[in-house]
């Protein structure tokens, strides 16, 4: 009942920390299950997490479409481009030995942590012209035009899907500036494209994850209820909380959790 019970917190403290950064609740999950489970393979705990992921991203992804701010064309290719990333992340993930594991991760966060707290202000003038024109306007009549190179997009979509599956974290925190700050998405309709893209890839990666038995259903169906509630509290917390205050707090975060994962034998 205790391990229950933490499993809930952890999805809950996951929940809210993804909602209020834009950030998927993987960064909590993996390091909390490693901790909490220490024999636990390094493939299980991104195949646990991928599949909490999913879950999560259901919810989030219907509020997105009923606010209207889903590119769907951004989405739908990013997400086919990411695919084929999410399945080899997952087949490599069998492989991978525990320290390296560790090891990856704990650098692949501090990265993330350093994007955090120096990501530029503008766009990168990127050398290549658009490829793609969009222009619509969301539930509330706002309207956003922007252009962008749609190759550029796939390529890193590939990458992502890859880390995201690997790791079993979502793929929001590199895409997002990927896409605000290389392909001049408006920070919204970034978060939007991107839950939907993490949900069409979370599909495909947990269920190579599920085929090759890395999921530990129990864990999962603990993880999920706290991490939908923590949602929404997030969501809620994002209005009164500053956002650079917490970008940073979140970044300082993960710098620990990175050092203590490295330290991890």
């Amino acid at each position: 009942m205790l391990t229950y019970m933490l499993l809930i917190g952890i999805g809950l403290v996951a929940g809210i920390s993804g909602s209020l950064v834009g950030l998927g609740g993987g960064f909590i999950v993996v390091p909390a299950l490693a901790f909490l489970f220490p024999n636990m393979q390094p493939s299980h705990l991104a195949g646990t997490s991928m599949a909490m992921l999913l879950c999560n991203s259901i919810s989030s992804t219907y509020v997105y479409i009923k606010q209207k701010r889903i590119d769907y064309h951004a989405a739908i290719r990013f997400a086919v481009a990411s695919i084929p990333g999410s399945v080899i992340g997952a087949l490599f993930a069998v492989h991978i030995e525990g320290h390296l594991f560790f090891v990856s991760f704990g650098i692949f966060l501090i990265l993330i942590a350093l994007l955090l707290l120096f990501k530029p202000n503008k766009p990168v003038a990127w050398p290549f012209k658009p490829t793609v024109k969009q222009d619509f306007i969301d539930n509330s009549g706002e309207r956003f035009e922007y252009a962008y190179h749609l190759p550029t997009g796939i390529v890193i979509s590939f990458l992502v899907g890859f880390v995201a599956s690997l790791f079993g974290v979502g793929g929001g925190s590199l895409m997002v500036p990927t896409m605000t700050l290389l392909l001049n998405f408006s920070p919204h309709i970034a978060v939007a494209t991107s839950i939907l893209q993490i949900f069409l890839s979370a599909i495909v990666s947990t269920s190579t994850h599920a085929i090759l038995l890395n999921i530990d259903w129990f864990i999962v169906l603990a993880l999920a209820p706290g991490a939908v509630i923590g949602g929404q509290i997030g969501a809620r917390l994002a209005k009164r909380l500053p956002a650079k205050l917490l970008l940073r707090l979140l970044a300082v975060f993960l710098m620990l959790v990175s050092i203590r994962l490295m330290m991890k034998s």
